[in-house]
Parts: C-alpha cells; structure tokens; sequence
C-alpha cells in the first residue's frame, strides 16, 4: 500500500508540475522568471508571467514529488511512514477538491488513504 502511495504522489506532482511548464505553456514566462521581473510582483495584480510561475515551479508539484520519493525511500528500508502524513495530505486534498472541483484530487485522495492504512498495518 505504501509503495503505492508514494509513486501517485510522484505521478500527481511530477505531472502537475511538468503540465504546468508544457501543456499550460508555463515555460513562455521563464525569461521573465530568471530576469528578476517578478522581484517587484504585485500579488493582488499578478501578470501572466508572476501567474505561470506560482502554477509550476513555486506551486506544490514538486513538494508533492518529493514526498512521494521520500516516501518510497522509506519504504525500501522498512522505514513506517508516519499515520499523519496520510491524515495531513488526505485533508489538505479535501479542502483543494472543495475549492477546485474540477481537478484530479480523487489520485491524491487515494494515495493518502492507502499511506494512511499501509502505516497503521506496520505499526
């Protein structure tokens, strides 16, 4: 179970992240990004570069990766991952699926169930 769970949160941040840059066309702005255009944001008028970079490199795509490879790290060495990180990624989940609907949270709401149970069962 905990095996899964880390390659969906893998898969789910990876492909956040990578989409953001390609198929939403985040990359265009990464001129503006290392120009230090954005060191003056306005973030209650963001632009369209200042939007691109919050919905890739600065979004939790690559958080969620990497506690996906963190949690398959431990699960190679028999380390249990703790019960409340399940709890906490399957809530922070429930609030982004109220917010945004129409998003594939159902992936990261099943990867913190099953790191959720596979870390009791060790226990």
């Amino acid at each position: 179970m905990i095996k899964w769970a880390g390659w969906l949160i893998v898969f789910y941040g990876t492909a956040h992240t990578l989409g953001a840059l390609t198929l939403e066309g985040a990359a265009e702005h990464a001129g503006a990004w290392f120009s230090g255009e954005l060191w003056s944001e306005d973030f209650s008028a963001m632009d369209a570069a200042g939007t691109a970079y919050w919905f890739s490199l600065a979004s939790f795509g690559l958080p969620l990766t990497l506690i996906g490879l963190m949690v398959l790290w431990m699960n190679r060495r028999r380390i249990v991952p703790p019960p409340f990180l399940g709890v906490t990624l399957g809530l922070w989940t429930m609030i982004d699926a109220t917010v945004l609907l129409l998003t594939p949270w159902p992936i990261l709401l099943v990867a913190s169930g099953l790191l959720f149970f596979g870390s009791r069962q060790r226990e």
